[in-house]
């Protein structure tokens, strides 16, 4: 069944909420780079100006992309997973986390969360369920750890394995500790056999990209920082981390082409299981 938002304490897809289009927003960006429409000439601006820094970041947004299509279709087809809460779920495009999980068992059940206006204008796309499983779209901020739990339970058997996935989201919560709490306090609400997959964007290989960062995060729009390897390791303490580790998203059991491994770009993710 595909679940109505407005039933599990989410926002409904029918709302029409207020969308700032006088500063650029990240999701939007992101979209951008992706080759999608969902974006207003403030983001494209602001995309192309950090493009002119650091040209990768387009590639990187999409190998962000193809790391989240392969760690589902992991959890799905290897670890047995059939739910899943992806925070910070971005502007719906191609393999969508429902699409993935759902082409290995229909009866996979997601819940999504963000609280970017325009992912709300866009739930129902985010809400197209097979008729065997379930969607639904929670509008919340990462920080209310406590209204996510309650209103993903209404979909999400929480006595069973879950996949959280935090794809890009942390490095928006500019204090550390404060990012390490949230990420703690959702890991903990999960029971044993459930597995967290989060990657974000690091500084490493390129001065260029650290650069066009700090332009981006003095522009005006939400910064988002970028953290060491070292940091984003720590999101994982207390799991056991999946081979082939905490990577450069390039290098997550990638499809490789001959026997060449991808490139690294400047974001690092991993897969972790709560024992």
């Amino acid at each position: 069944m595909t679940t109505n938002p407005a039933e599990s304490g989410g926002a409904s897809a029918d709302a029409t909420p207020k969308i700032d289009t006088s500063v650029p927003h990240s999701a939007r960006i992101w979209n951008y780079w992706l080759g999608g429409k969902d974006n207003y000439e403030v983001d494209r601006i602001a995309g192309d100006q950090f493009l002119k820094v650091f040209p990768g970041m387009a590639e990187t947004a999409r190998q962000s992309r193809a790391f989240l299509v392969r760690t589902v279709r992991y959890l799905a087809a290897e670890a047995g997973i059939r739910q899943f809460l992806d925070i910070g779920t971005g502007l719906p495009t191609a393999d969508n986390t429902h699409e993935v999980a759902q082409r290995v068992d229909p009866t996979c059940r997601i819940v999504y969360v963000d609280n970017d206006p325009l992912v709300l204008v866009h739930a129902r796309a985010l809400l197209t369920s097979t008729p065997e499983g379930a969607t639904d779209y929670i509008d919340a901020d990462i920080r209310e750890t406590d209204k996510i739990l309650k209103a993903a339970a209404k979909t999400l058997d929480f006595t069973k394995p879950i996949g959280l996935t935090l794809n890009g989201i942390m490095g928006h919560i500019v204090d550390f500790d404060e990012a390490l709490s949230i990420v703690r306090k959702l890991v903990a609400a999960l029971p044993s056999g459930s597995y967290l997959v989060l990657q974000d964007g690091t500084n490493v290989h390129s001065e260029a990209n650290k650069k066009a960062h700090d332009e981006y995060n003095q522009s005006g729009a939400a910064p988002y920082i970028q953290r060491s390897p070292e940091q984003i390791a720590q999101f994982f303490e207390g799991l056991e981390l999946v081979e082939p580790g905490l990577v450069s998203v390039t290098q997550w059991r990638p499809t490789l082409v001959g026997d060449k491994e991808p490139p690294p770009v400047d974001g690092y993710g991993g897969v972790g299981r709560k024992p």
